[in-house]
């Protein structure tokens, strides 16, 4: 099975860019068309919040038509600069679903069970999981404690030595964690928000983030320095269910690779 994860594509309305300077609406065309080449083909693709950069109906319109060019089903969640009353309807049920105010549902079927999880909080940077999202996640997770499942949300649920995750805070991460250790059959929980791939263990489990799709933020391990993205080219994630049953992900930057060249182990010395 082939999950692909787009995040953080952070749409400007029709012929814009991205506070002036970033052309997140090519980098997501020029995503969607790698994504349709790739072999074996995606059997569904999973968009990790912050679809739009500040909510408003005109950039949904923009990033669903763009997403609308995909072979494969996909899926969106919010993140912190996104709104779930324009979000919805524009992207209707075949995308997503509210469920108690929330953008919380299952995708059951595939191989591996998916989990939507809404962690935004309107207007504010930081992330949550409320005792309403958290008694909901429960109940699905009780439904089918052995299919492998995946959590899919917009904010990382821990400090990553990344500004934009550290201030911005997570409540209700040990809810979270502490619901997560009873279910040995999480095999990820996949992010974004951070604009960076990074990976680690936690309550049991492996979370882990996904580039944005050009928009890298400056990874300041002193925390020193206030949030700042460069440009970068596009990028996005696989994550492979092997027939092993092992989740492998790769991230995967759209470029011009140039001439390809034979990779030959030389005779030892």
């Amino acid at each position: 099975m082939v999950i692909v994860q787009i995040s953080d594509t952070h749409i400007a309305g029709w012929d814009k860019k991205t506070y002036g300077v970033a052309d997140m609406a090519d980098n997501l065309a020029c995503c969607v068309s790698h994504i349709n080449q790739i072999n074996p083909k995606a059997d569904v693709v999973l968009v990790t919040g912050d679809i739009s950069n500040t909510g408003s109906k005109e950039e949904y319109k923009h990033a669903k038509s763009l997403l609308d060019e995909l072979d494969a089903p996909y899926f969106v969640i919010p993140g912190n600069h996104d709104s779930r009353k324009r979000l919805v309807p524009v992207f209707g049920d075949k995308h997503c679903t509210l469920e108690n105010g929330f953008v919380n549902y299952v995708i059951d079927d595939y191989a591996v069970r998916l989990i939507a999880v809404d962690s935004a909080i309107m207007k504010q940077s930081g992330g949550k999981i409320s005792k309403k999202r958290a008694d909901w996640l429960e109940q699905q997770l009780a439904k089918e404690t052995e299919k492998p499942t995946i959590l899919f949300m917009h904010h990382p649920p821990l400090k990553l030595g990344v500004i934009e995750t550290d201030i911005d805070g997570f409540i209700g991460s040990e809810i979270l964690g502490n619901i997560v250790e009873k279910y040995a059959n999480i095999e990820r929980i996949i992010c974004g928000h951070i604009h960076l791939p990074t990976c680690t263990r936690w309550h049991g489990t492996i979370v882990s983030t996904a580039p944005s799709t050009g928009m890298p933020l400056l990874l300041d391990l002193t925390k020193e320095l206030v949030s700042l993205f460069t440009l970068d080219d596009p990028a996005y994630q696989i994550h492979h269910w092997t027939p092993e049953k092992n989740l492998v992900t790769h991230t995967i930057t759209v470029k011009d690779r140039g001439e390809l060249h034979p990779f030959q182990n030389d005779p030892p010395i």
